[in-house]
């Protein structure tokens, strides 16, 4: 398909799951299983196609610095990202959920600085300076239920999907702060000096989401 070498950093789990029926109708299928391989480059049916299988939050990183050509990657770790030197022409609709904001249910309004527990800093940051609230931001890497119920934080900034972990742990979701989705971000230099190549891979890809 193509003579352009292409390098596509992806993340493993739901964003790789969900995105394999996409590349496949691009005409890219891997050759190993990154569930079973030990692989971190992954071999695909064209030779000048492989796959780098990354951490999410790594993702943006990868193409930012020309170290991978097109990456998949959240919403919510682009907006953490910030975005530069990336060219984000695709919501791929797939792995939807919300980033919200999350706290005890019925608790009373906390008196003074809100503390937050998020490893969304500067999501958390962006959306409480909007609001016109300063708060103190905790970062955590994991487990954030769990702030609020040990009294590390008042609320949570995470991602929602069923709500279920939260209301197992008796928080609730508050406010909305962004939907989520994932999308194909692509490193600005590739976009310039392989313009058709590109602008053909997102064609396909663009097809694969609308059927």
């Amino acid at each position: 398909m193509m003579t352009t070498r292409i390098t596509i950093a992806l993340s493993k789990g739901r964003i790789f799951k969900e995105t394999l029926p996409l590349l496949a109708h691009a005409g890219i299928v891997p050759v190993d299983d990154p569930e079973t391989s030990r692989k971190l480059i992954l071999d695909t049916n064209d030779d000048n196609v492989k796959l780098v299988i990354i951490r999410a939050s790594d993702v943006p990183t990868y193409v930012q610095y020309g170290a991978a050509d097109i990456g998949v990657a959240g919403k919510d770790v682009l907006m953490e990202h910030g975005g530069e030197g990336l060219y984000e022409p695709l919501d791929l609709k797939i792995a939807q959920c919300r980033l919200m904001t999350a706290g005890p249910v019925n608790a009373p309004e906390p008196q003074g600085r809100l503390r937050i527990a998020t490893k969304f800093v500067n999501c958390a940051r962006r959306y409480y300076a909007e609001q016109g609230q300063q708060v103190e931001i905790i970062k955590l890497y994991g487990s954030m239920e769990l702030a609020p119920i040990v009294g590390l934080a008042d609320r949570i900034v995470d991602l929602v999907d069923t709500g279920n972990t939260l209301k197992a742990n008796g928080l609730e979701p508050m406010e909305h702060i962004a939907d989520i989705s994932s999308r194909l971000v692509i490193n600005k230099a590739s976009m310039k000096m392989n313009h058709d190549v590109m602008q053909k891979f997102i064609d396909k890809i663009a097809e694969a989401v609308s059927k």
